[in-house]
């Protein structure tokens, strides 16, 4: 297996343009994954460059319904004619940080005749399934951060039904795909137990290290290996990285293969 980070906050490679999202490109031996688009049409140009081909991309993924994940979804609808884009019912909600940034989708997009709206477990075929497990217990849950979404004009905290996970398991290996993380990273990996964990912590905001050392030592109670990226924070993943050799950076051009 292939994991391609075309779309991050930073980059090591001066040709790519860094932003605030993300875009994976995933190759199986049986598929070939887009997992989120980033914020813009950035992805198109950084895959492009690592040669990767969109156009060959026969399933897509879209983690949840943020505009720094799901940005590029027109434009890759328009360059790839044909795969199927797997996104939450509930991803086109209105998505707001606070009160007064929109963070959501562009909600002309909702329908779309390639969309697949995918609730609770969805089965991709070739070791692959989708996961929301919107059913699940949060016990270690730290909170929305402040985003919120719109119900009937009111605004309430987002409880991030509209976020899914992607398990892939191939040779021996239970890889686990998240964008943000939102129910919370130690929580999923808990429900997961994968070999690997490929994704944002959201931990960009926690300052306290007293809850970034309670939350790694829940995180490294398995054998779980680390890749993150975008909202985890490169401040926390620093102090983290430098109490576990289990945890790596990805940023865009990167390439990890399992």
């Amino acid at each position: 297996m292939k994991i391609v980070c075309i779309t991050e906050n930073t980059s090591a490679d001066e040709r790519l343009c860094a932003e605030h999202g993300l875009s994976l490109y995933i190759e199986t031996e049986k598929h070939k994954i887009l997992f989120d688009m980033g914020q813009t049409d950035a992805f198109c140009e950084n895959a492009e460059k690592l040669g990767v081909r969109l156009e060959d991309v026969d399933i897509a993924v879209l983690s949840h319904g943020h505009y720094d994940h799901g940005g590029g979804l027109s434009k890759f609808l328009q360059i790839n004619k044909k795969a199927p884009v797997y996104i939450s019912r509930y991803a086109f909600g209105e998505y707001y940080n606070g009160q007064e940034k929109y963070i959501g989708l562009d909600i002309l997009l909702k329908d779309g005749e390639r969309l697949v709206f995918t609730d609770g477990e969805k089965d991709l075929g070739g070791g692959m399934c989708l996961y929301s497990h919107n059913d699940k217990k949060r016990p270690n849950y730290m909170g929305s951060f402040g985003l919120n979404k719109r119900c009937d004009g009111e605004f309430v905290s987002d409880d991030f039904i509209h976020e899914q996970y992607l398990m892939i398991e191939e040779n021996g290996k239970r890889v686990l795909i998240s964008g943000c993380s939102h129910k919370g990273v130690v929580d999923i990996v808990s429900w997961f137990s994968p070999d690997v964990f490929v994704g944002g912590f959201h931990f960009s905001k926690i300052e306290d290290t007293k809850i970034l050392d309670t939350a790694l030592e829940k995180l490294l109670c398995g054998n779980t290996v680390y890749y993150t990226c975008h909202c985890t924070g490169i401040t926390q993943y620093e102090y983290m990285r430098a109490k576990s050799e289990r945890i790596h950076y990805i940023c865009c051009g990167d390439t990890i293969k399992i």
